[in-house]
C-alpha cells in the first residue's frame, strides 16, 4: 500500500497568536457540517430559532410569552415589545431572512428599521437599505454604530432577502429582536 502524504507539518513557523504553526499537523480540524438539502434549509449543526410556525423558544423581554404576530411563515413586530431567546448563546453564525415593507415610506433610519441584538452587546441593523442613503454604520447588516457591512446588498423593496452574520464572543448572552416597527 502506498504511503499517504502528510496532512500537516510540525516544523513550520508559528502563527502570530503563537499557539499553532502554519499548516500545523496537531491543529484540530473543523467539524464536518452537512449543508441543508435545498435553498433555505438549515445545515446539520444549526439551532433554528424560528421555524415559521410559532414563537416557541422566545419570550417577552418584559417577562411572559412572546406576543409577536406569526403568520404565513414569518414573525412580525406588533407593538408588544422586544423578544429574547430562552437559550443563551455565545459564538455563533446567524442567518437572517427578512423582508422590507412592500410600500416604501420614509427615508434613512425611518424606513423599515429594526435590529437583532446579539449577546446583549451588538446590534445587527435590519433596515430597508435599497436606494436609501443613511450613515455607513447604520445601514442594513451593519454592526449598528460600530462597523459598516462589507457591502450593501439590499435588493429592491418587497423582495425576500437574507443575510448571514458571524459573532465571536466568549461570554454567553441572549439573542434579542428589537421591536422598532417596520
Amino acid at each position: 500500500m502506498a504511503k499517504k502524504a502528510p496532512v500537516g507539518y510540525d516544523d513550520t513557523p508559528y502563527l502570530p497568536d503563537g499557539k499553532w504553526r502554519v499548516h500545523d499537523i496537531k491543529r484540530p480540524a473543523p467539524a464536518v457540517v452537512t449543508p441543508g438539502c435545498c435553498a433555505g434549509a438549515a445545515p446539520s449543526d444549526a439551532v433554528v430559532l424560528f421555524d415559521g410556525t410559532d414563537l416557541s423558544g422566545w419570550v417577552s423581554k418584559k417577562g411572559g410569552p412572546a406576543q409577536w404576530t406569526v403568520q404565513d411563515g414569518y414573525m412580525e413586530v406588533n407593538g408588544t415589545g422586544d423578544i429574547v431567546s430562552e437559550v443563551e448563546y455565545g459564538d455563533c453564525q446567524l442567518h437572517i431572512e427578512m423582508a422590507s415593507p412592500e410600500i416604501v415610506v420614509g427615508d434613512s433610519q425611518g424606513r423599515g428599521n429594526s435590529g437583532i441584538f446579539l449577546q446583549g452587546v451588538y446590534e445587527i441593523q435590519v433596515l430597508d437599505g435599497y436606494d436609501n442613503p443613511t450613515y455607513a454604520d447604520g445601514t442594513i447588516a451593519a454592526i449598528y454604530g460600530q462597523y459598516p457591512p462589507l457591502v450593501n446588498a439590499a435588493p429592491s423593496p418587497a423582495s425576500g432577502r437574507s443575510m448571514t452574520s458571524s459573532s465571536k464572543r466568549r461570554a454567553s448572552r441572549t439573542a434579542k429582536w428589537s421591536s422598532r416597527p417596520m
